[in-house]
Order: structure tokens, then sequence, then C-alpha cells
């Protein structure tokens, strides 16, 4: 039939091309006999549809990119089409662009300044100028002095380290390490020291002999207190701190008509000396400071310490007039020590007695004979000015501290820097050996005071000690029981030396404390102030006695 050949002619699959669908008819209209039938219904089929034609998916939105656009022609890429908005790109702003080569150009200076101090530089100026020639530098710059060229070469010899250039540090040094056969004998072959005087010798061995002995004394003693059971260390620590926390004023006087910046006790205790900003130096008679034995006046400018003599009747002042001074205790002037090339900070006796420190703005600590008057050694070490110096009880090891942020353990006997403590972020103004002579306290311009071990070569406990920068710190004499500290903050706080708690705050200066000293016998404190005052502080004892069978602390003279 010809419906039915129609409908075997249908196909089920879509063609390339639209075509029209076939009309089918019904089978009544053109046979006359079918009428009978049903009609056929054919089957529903989708009509065939054109193929879709493939679009582009939509462009991924992607995360801006602070990268330049940069065509592959090198100018900027412009097109109108929507691929090209793939490519978005931001620029950073210019603002923020200086305030990250800031940030990069403060990290880079941190890092080589750390890498500075960590490296070993020459301190001899013909080393430091051989080795600039090493390094493709110029030996010296217009105005260029011994130790700001020093401090160029530290600052590229770490500069170079840090950026990894090593070939030519290891080249200077092996050129440094190598024998030269072809120099001149008479020429000294000197990479870090220099050759002291004869008097220098002598005055190491003497030294030596002498910590030998203080430090089998100070061992033997510290045995039998371990050892012996009638001892009760703990016992006498508390007396001690029970001593101290009783604390207050007992005289106040002024003691110049400028502000005062130095104090020190005699030996005995009886006579305290004061220092003032007028230059002139002061001794008073204990236990009011109200009687003066002697005025010393031949400082040409301010007076910036005094100490007394260990060992007898004389003491030593320090001025901004770059010279110190050795004087007996009626007035007369002994000696006068010359050679800084700044004003001196701060000056301290060797614990025999013959030899004096003094440090210096000129980035140097000295040590002279004070029965000849001769300079024996010219310390460098410090990259900025040095400030404060103190002698082991034993007089093996001296200390040193500077505005460089770094306190300094040299050993007297052979010269060397043996440890150097980093912890301040500020200048360090004084530091102080305690009597056991392995901790060392050490005060600055961060207000903090940093106990070191010299055994742990590192820093033991850090103190919040004041609410402004420390001028000085100084051990109990005796023991170390506790340790003062001195501030800017007008307070003078009393720690404990066994777990540095805050023993005793002694208030009552109007301003600025400058220096502190405590007696032999722990039983009186001394702090002067740019107030102009001197004031003495005594235990009240109005403490009741733990133990009434111990009034008095052990001393041994």
């Amino acid at each position: 039939m010809e419906p039915n050949k129609q409908d075997n002619n249908l196909s089920l699959t879509p063609t390339a091309q639209i075509t029209a669908p076939p009309i089918l008819q019904d089978a009544s209209s053109s046979q006359p006999g079918f009428s009978a039938l049903p009609p056929v219904v054919p089957p529903s089929f989708p009509p065939p549809m054109a193929p879709i034609p493939m679009m582009p998916h939509p462009p991924v939105a992607r995360p801006p990119t602070f990268r330049p656009p940069v065509s592959q022609n090198g100018e900027a890429k412009t097109s109108d089409s929507d691929s090209d908005s793939d490519d978005e790109h931001f620029e950073i702003s210019e603002g923020s662009r200086q305030v990250r080569e800031r940030q990069e150009k403060a990290m880079q200076d941190l890092l080589v300044k750390r890498r500075t101090a960590a490296v070993a530089v020459p301190t001899n100026d013909k080393s430091v100028r051989d080795r600039l020639r090493r390094l493709g530098e110029p030996i010296t710059l217009f105005g260029e002095q011994e130790m700001e060229r020093r401090a160029r070469l530290a600052q590229l010899m770490g500069r170079l380290d840090l950026n990894g250039q090593l070939d030519k540090l290891l080249e200077a040094h092996d050129e440094d390490a190598a024998p030269k056969e072809e120099v001149d004998d008479d020429v000294p072959e000197y990479p870090f020291f220099t050759e002291g005087p004869k008097e220098l010798r002598e005055a190491r061995i003497e030294i030596a002999k002498f910590s030998i002995k203080r430090a089998a004394v100070r061992i033997q003693r510290a045995k039998r207190r371990r050892d012996d059971p009638d001892e009760d260390m703990d016992a006498e620590t508390k007396w001690a701190l029970k001593q101290a926390r009783n604390m207050v004023l007992d005289c106040s006087n002024f003691g110049d008509d400028r502000p005062l910046t130095g104090c020190s006790f005699s030996r005995d205790g009886k006579i305290l000396a004061t220092c003032s900003l007028s230059g002139v130096t002061k001794l008073w008679e204990m236990p009011q400071v109200t009687k003066k034995i002697a005025v010393l006046k031949d400082h040409k400018e301010r007076a910036t310490d005094v100490v007394f003599s260990p060992v007898d009747d004389c003491l030593a002042t320090a001025s901004a007039d770059r010279t110190a001074k050795l004087w007996k205790t009626d007035g007369t002037l002994l000696q006068t020590f010359e050679g800084h090339l700044d004003r001196l900070a701060r000056v301290a006796f060797h614990p025999s007695g013959r030899y004096l420190g003094t440090t210096s703005f000129d980035k140097t600590w000295r040590l002279w004979d004070i029965n000849t008057g001769a300079e024996l050694l010219l310390q460098e070490g410090h990259s900025r000015s040095v400030y404060g110096i103190a002698f082991q009880q034993d007089g093996a090891l001296a200390a040193s501290s500077g505005l460089d942020s770094l306190a300094r353990v040299w050993d007297l006997r052979t010269g060397r820097s043996i440890l150097v403590f980093q912890g301040h972020i500020k200048p360090v103004l004084s530091v102080n050996f305690s009597p056991n002579g392995y901790h060392l306290a050490s005060g600055g311009e961060d207000n903090q005071c940093r106990i070191w071990d010299l055994r742990m070569r590192k820093s033991l406990y850090i103190i919040p000690a004041h609410a402004n920068l420390v001028s000085q710190v100084k051990y109990e004499p005796q023991e170390g029981y506790f340790l003062a500290t001195a501030s800017y903050d007008t307070r003078v706080n009393i720690w404990s030396g066994r777990d540095f708690s805050l023993v005793r705050s002694l208030a009552g200066h109007e301003s600025k404390v400058a220096s502190l000293d405590i007696t032999a016998d722990s039983s009186c404190i001394a702090t002067v102030s740019h107030d102009r005052t001197i004031k003495l502080w005594t235990s009240s004892g109005n403490g009741e006695d733990e133990d009434e069978g111990k009034d008095t602390m052990d001393i041994d003279i």
C-alpha cells in the first residue's frame, strides 16, 4: 500500500539538512473499500533538527593578577574579542610599590647589620686597608677616620656574606692565612692583634698570678659553704633580703649646684665620694653626708664618674676633658691619665688596685698602670662608643658595654674577647660582675636588666626593671644576695640575687638617678641624682628577726 510504503521510508535519524515532514493521507479518501478500517495513525517521531552550531565556552573567572600586561611584540595588547578579558591584570599603585620597597630595604639593612656584627673584622688600620684593597674597594675616603674605615669594611663584608658572594671573602682570608715568603721580615704579619709593650706582658703575668690566688680562695670558700653543716646559706640569704626589704631613706643632702653623675664608697665605708657636671668631686664624711672632707678641682670639663680603690685610700675620677685623674683622700693629685681621643664615660679599678680601666666615646677602653701612669692596653672591639666597664673579683676578666648594644667579656691574661653577649636592643650603659664569678648583670636604654651566665654563654634572666633607661647596675659586694638598679624613672629597685624578684623599690629622688653604690657590709646604699641630692638608704631594723641568734651577716675581709 502506498501509505505503508511511505511509512517505511521515514527516517529515524536527523539529517544534516532541514526537510519537510511527509504528508499522510487518509486511506478512505482515495479507496472507497477501506472505509471500515480505522484510520492509520503514523508513529510520532521527533522532527529532524539541524545540528546545533558549537558555541565558545563562556570565559572562566580568574583571580586578578598583578603582572603588567605584556604582549608578544612588547606593546600593550588591545583587542575587542571576548577572549582578551581572560588576561586582565592590575598594576600596583605607586604608593604600595614605595611601601614595599621601603620594607624590603629595611629588612635588607637588618640582615646586613646582623651579618656585620657576626663577621670577624681586623682591628689594625693597616690590615683594614689591605682587606679593602683585596675586595676592590677604596682604601680610604675623604675625611674618613680609622674606626669609620673599619665600620665600612665590616658593613661591606656583611653585605657580601649575605648575598652569598663568599668567594671574595674566602680569597681574602686565604691570602691572610697563606705564608708570605716574599714579604720582608721586618713587616709583621698581623691578622687581628697588635703587639703590646713589654709593660703589658708583665702586667698580664701579674694579673694571672693574682687571679689564680683569688679564684682558689673563692672556690675553696664556696666548697666550704656547701659542705659545712654549720653554714646555712638559705638563712643568710633570707637575712640579707630582709635587711634590703627594710631599706628606708636615712638622710638626704644637696651635693652640688649642678646635677650629680657618680658616687662611690671607700673600702671601709667611712667616706663617700660624689662628682657632678661642674667637674668638682667632693668627699663626704659618713654616716651623715653633711661634712665635706675634701674638694677635688682639676678637671676642665664635667666629671662623669668616680670610684675608690679597693686596696688603699685613693680614688679615680673621669671627665669629659678626655682625662682620668688619681687622687688621695686629702685632695692631692697623684696621676693624670691622658690618651683618649674623646670624652670619658666610666672608670673602674682592677681588684688588685694596681690598674685602672677607663671607657670613652672614642670606641675604645684602656688599661692604665696607676703607679707609672703609663697606658698598658688600648682595646678596640666595639663599633660604637664604649660606656660601661667592670672587673671580675678574681681579676682575670673584664667586661665592657657600649652604645652598640653589646656586652663583651675580655680575658685580661691573653687580651682576647672570649664572650659577646647580644640581647639588648638599645645601648648598654652599665655592667657588673656577681661575686660568684660567673654571673654578669647589664642594664641599658631598653629599660631592662639582663643576667648573663658565663658558663652557659647566654642570657639567664631578663628583668623588666624600670619605666626608663637603667643607668647603673650593681651587685651586693659580699655574696651577691641582691642586685640594685638605678634608673632615670627616679627610682632604685632592689632585686633578689636568687630568683630576681623585686625586693624593694626606693623612691625619693625628684629627677633622674645617675649612680649608686653599696657598702661592703650591705648595710647602706648611696644614690645620686640630677636633682643634685645625695640620699643614703639604710635598713630600718623594724622587722622582727626570725632567728635572734643571727644578728649580723658573716663578712670575709
